[in-house]
């Protein structure tokens, strides 16, 4: 049996020990790109729904955001629409259905690695570009970028304040399970300077591999304009205590189960993401919650709407439209993180900045 078939545990459990134990983010990375590599993850039959699956209304808004932005700022051509992660194309689908009423009609590209969606992504939306990372999408017209749950499953590191200083948490093998254990190599260098002397058992998370992203973004919007929307879910500020979480068949189950057949999240650092943006020169719109941000572009009134149309789908809709915007729901705990070009107007939605 070749590494490609055997069981991700299996492979995890003989490289521990023969080399100790991997970081956290060596066991993320690797568990989410065996995850996603074979197949469709979304929906009733898969492991977890997001927004665009949810209701058209949420695809629809990001894309007249992105028409209106691209307007206001001089209808620049060509203009490309880019998607991080696009799931089954849904979100796009329903944008770019939305903006082209308004003239917006970008060439389309995808940053996807997953052979298996990339397949249902050419049935939703044929005419698009598929690319492996940002690196091949073109560098020449503005970009309207949308990364909607796409840095949450990216891999992250953990600190722990233990009683020699700041260490990484390491995944070793207890017998055959396995467990969180403190590195050996100090780790200050990585800990914010505020959060240094914080009382032992203290833990940390960052996403250099999050960051890496939001920086390349940054910097093509300040290389050939342009904006972009990061949709994900957590805290506002930095925040102790580990958020690693997994999820399957749309239940938590333990991180540690079944590396490989689960999707990992963590919650994503946007006052972090915000500062690296604005250290390329990109401008913060501004973060605010996801229920804020889809009422202030209209979600009550284009649910009225959609009612209004189709009268006996009026329970299905108005649940959808409290799915996303109920604070006990997906309105607080999502987050909309807006960013564009220092000489691109503001964008609708994040208020004053």
């Amino acid at each position: 049996m070749s590494d490609d078939d055997a069981p991700l545990g299996d492979i995890f459990r003989r490289l521990i020990r023969n080399t100790g134990p991997i970081s956290l983010a060596q066991f993320m990375g690797e568990s989410n790109a065996r995850y996603y590599s074979g197949k469709d993850p979304l929906g009733a039959t898969g492991d977890f729904v997001t927004a665009p699956e949810i209701s058209q209304m949420f695809g629809e808004l990001i894309g007249l955001w992105c028409a209106d932005i691209w307007i206001r700022a001089g209808r620049e051509e060509p203009v490309h629409y880019v998607e991080l992660g696009p799931g089954r194309g849904t979100l796009a689908k329903d944008a770019l259905r939305a903006a082209a009423r308004y003239g917006f009609e970008p060439r389309v590209h995808f940053v996807e690695t997953s052979g298996a969606l990339k397949d249902i992504q050419l049935e939703t939306i044929p005419e698009a570009i598929w690319h492996d990372d940002l690196s091949s999408v073109p560098v020449e017209g503005p970009i309207l970028l949308v990364a909607n749950e796409f840095l949450d499953a990216l891999p992250v590191r953990q600190l722990v304040r233990g009683a020699e200083g700041w260490r990484e948490r390491m995944v070793a093998l207890d017998g055959e399970d396995f467990v969180f254990v403190a590195g050996s190599q100090p780790m200050e260098g990585a800990v914010p300077a505020d959060w240094r002397e914080a009382q032992q058992g203290t833990i940390l998370e960052t996403s250099p591999a999050a960051s890496s992203v939001v920086y390349e973004v940054a910097g093509r919007l300040a290389d050939q304009r342009g904006a972009a929307l990061f949709i994900d879910y957590g805290p506002p500020e930095t925040r102790a205590g580990s958020t690693l979480q997994a999820v399957a068949n749309h239940q938590k189950v333990d991180p540690f189960a079944a590396p490989g057949r689960a999707d990992l999240t963590a919650h994503v650092d946007f006052a972090t993401l915000a500062r690296v943006a604005v250290s390329r020169e990109a401008k913060h719109l501004g973060t605010v919650t996801q229920g804020e941000w889809l009422r202030a572009l209209g979600i009550e009134t284009r649910a009225e709407a959609l009612i209004k149309r189709a009268p006996h789908l009026r329970e299905e809709i108005g649940l959808a439209r409290d799915r996303l915007i109920a604070d006990d729901q997906m309105g607080l705990l999502f987050k909309v993180m807006g960013l564009a070009s220092a000489d691109w107007p503001d964008g609708v939605g994040f208020g004053e900045n």
